[in-house]
């Protein structure tokens, strides 16, 4: 009988709650055996599916929901489900008692997910829930911002629209855009995956090319940041970093510091422990590594 793989394991460093010490190492995320099959990092709780389909959610918003889950989208006002062939979405202030809020039944046949693509649209954590795309648009992935959308289409277009004032959209102005635009810079280019942070944007070519744009306050681009500048100047160097709003804020960088960076760095943690990255699932605050042993 064969031997089975290495199996892998979730780890999260940065926050876990205000009660801990901020800059801690990394923390195995296990919740039951079986593993973890989805990770949804929101501001203040996390939202993990298990690999036998059960819903755990973790930080300020903690507990369990009973029944089948295969995935979900979470915010600080709503949790959105897909179980069966139901999503549905789960007020917070009700400490997910009493029902869902909202509920929509999908058609014989049609399959959702990942979410937040559905069928002839996509969903948000936030009211109306469910939003229209137009059919033309034939997408592969969408992914949400905090205030913007980013749609990956089938011929390797993007489209973007939502709030534009950090230049997330990628259209040369910071003005919102309320119907789906195509990025005329990248027209032209194949892209084979997009990313989106809570005030920027990721794409990948189907040549292997790294874009980004948007918000690079606190170096999220990885390119030159003049508000980091600004705080590394002498007139700054009595501020201490455990105290500014960035990038570092909670150790989710990785590097057991809470210090920020414009500058790629690897984290030193999983090449020590011999694992190999697999997947990596970024919050606001914290960062989720998926990894199997070497």
């Amino acid at each position: 009988m064969a031997e089975p793989g290495p199996q892998r394991g979730w780890f999260v460093f940065g926050f876990r709650g205000f009660a801990e010490p901020r800059g801690g190492g990394a923390r195995r995320v296990e919740p039951e055996p079986g593993g973890i099959r989805v990770v949804r990092p929101a501001w203040s709780y996390t939202g993990l599916v298990t690999g036998r389909g059960r819903l755990v959610l973790q930080g300020w918003l903690a507990g369990a929901l009973p029944g089948h889950c295969q995935d979900l989208l979470p915010s600080e006002s709503h949790v959105l489900l897909l179980r069966g062939a139901v999503l549905e979405a789960w007020a917070r202030g009700a400490g997910l008692c009493g029902g869902p809020a909202w509920q929509q039944q999908l058609h014989p046949g049609e399959v959702a997910g990942p979410l937040p693509l559905v069928p002839r649209g996509y969903v948000t954590p936030q009211p109306p829930f469910l939003c229209p795309l137009p059919p033309a648009l034939r997408a592969q992935k969408l992914v949400l911002g905090h205030e913007h959308v980013v749609l990956l289409g089938q011929a390797g277009t993007i489209y973007t629209w939502g709030c534009g004032r950090h230049g997330q959209l990628g259209h040369g102005g910071l003005e919102p855009v309320s119907e789906p635009r195509l990025v005329e810079a990248l027209h032209g280019m194949p892209m084979g995956d997009v990313a989106a942070g809570g005030w920027h944007s990721v794409s990948v070519s189907e040549g292997g090319d790294l874009y980004v744009w948007g918000w690079n306050e606190s170096g999220q681009l990885a390119l030159p940041s003049k508000a980091l500048a600004e705080k590394r100047a002498p007139a700054a160097a009595s501020v201490s970093q455990h105290e500014e709003p960035c990038a570092g804020k909670y150790g989710q960088l990785g590097h057991n510091d809470t210090a920020s960076s414009d500058q790629p760095r690897q984290v030193g943690y999983f090449p020590a422990k011999g694992l190999r990255v697999e997947d990596v699932v970024c919050g606001p605050w914290n960062t989720y590594v998926g990894a199997v042993e070497k």
